[in-house]
């Protein structure tokens, strides 16, 4: 029998580190009255985004209020570890809680690389009444904590494609935008649709050369990369109102002006489940519920997932996300 390994893939100083960075963030809502709150990572629905993959469980001796139409097995029912705790909290949000914010584990499946593993440490929170740049100037501030910089860099989807490939995502046509792909990432056309071209140019290219000197914010997606944010229009294009972080050419947050609208956020489910279908991906349900407690009257605000996994890796320097985690998923 060969010996088994036990040992954790970080240090135990990198613990307390891990340790002390989770006391300033709380220390940090804390001094601005925002509420720490825990919502299920167990749940009957999950993302229904095609580029997430949610982790199944089938929990026996328990049948969810959203059954119908779902597969079960013969004596449980199917549940779902959670993308992010997003649905929950914004119906603590519906129900009146304020400002919230949550430390908690997030799952994604066949995930598992340098910064990947299937399970990792998540922050995620709310700001009622505020918008995406209000918002970004609070991760900003959250991130001083941790960082030396003078000030992060902001900078629009659009201008970061101007500056690093020199086109305009909304306007070049698709087959010069397939044959861009081609020359720059190797990658050979196989039937993609345009945004996931933008986004083959977007990790190969532009992703890398992002947060070298200092935290880098790009904002004003294309409005068909809105996922679960409200929309507006800029100059001449519809955009997605939401931003994601990047330190060291690494993602490490995703924000959006959250979508108020029950049907509009309804029907961006159901375009995602056809998605699913086209794919040939697993189709998971609606959350009803989440559907619901917008209709209620989830409240304008704003909301930010950030990878603490990620962030400790810049603020350690470290190359893997092993060395931040006590035991990645194949020595759990």
């Amino acid at each position: 029998m060969s010996e088994v390994t036990w040992q954790p893939t970080c240090t135990i100083k990198m613990l307390r580190q891990r340790a002390e960075l989770l006391a300033c963030v709380r220390s940090f809502f804390l001094a601005r009255d925002v509420l720490e709150v825990e919502t299920p990572l167990l749940c009957a629905a999950t993302a229904t985004d095609p580029y997430l993959s949610s982790v199944q469980v089938v929990v026996d001796g328990v049948r969810s209020e959203l059954s119908a139409g779902k597969p079960a097995a013969m004596s449980g029912d199917l549940f779902y570890l959670q993308t992010s705790p997003e649905f929950a909290m914004k119906r603590l949000l519906a129900a009146g809680s304020g400002p919230i914010y949550q430390i908690c584990k997030a799952f994604r499946n066949a995930e598992r690389g340098r910064r990947h593993n299937p399970e990792f440490s998540m922050l995620e929170w709310y700001r009622p009444d505020f918008d995406e740049v209000m918002l970004m100037d609070e991760v900003e501030a959250l991130l001083k904590l941790f960082l030396r910089f003078d000030r992060a860099e902001r900078i629009s989807y659009r201008e970061v494609f101007a500056t690093h490939l020199q086109i305009d995502p909304f306007t070049l046509d698709d087959p010069l935008l397939r044959e861009l792909v081609q020359q720059t990432t190797g990658i050979r056309d196989g039937g993609f649709e345009r945004d996931t071209h933008l986004e083959l140019l977007f990790s190969h290219v532009i992703e890398p050369r992002l947060g070298l000197s200092a935290p880098c914010f790009v904002y004003d997606y294309p409005a068909s990369q809105a996922a679960l944010a409200e929309k507006r229009m800029v100059d001449d294009v519809e955009v997605g109102r939401r931003f994601e972080l990047y330190i060291g050419g690494a993602e490490i947050a995703n924000g959006y002006h959250e979508l108020t609208n029950a049907e509009e956020q309804r029907a961006r489910f159901l375009d995602d489940i056809s998605q699913r279908r086209c794919e040939g991906l697993p189709v998971v349900p609606v959350d009803e519920r989440l559907v619901a407690a917008i209709a209620a009257g989830l409240p304008v605000c704003s909301g930010v997932a950030l990878g603490l996994d990620r962030l400790l890796m810049q603020v350690a320097r470290a190359n893997v996300i092993d060395e931040v985690i006590s035991f990645p998923v194949e020595k759990a």
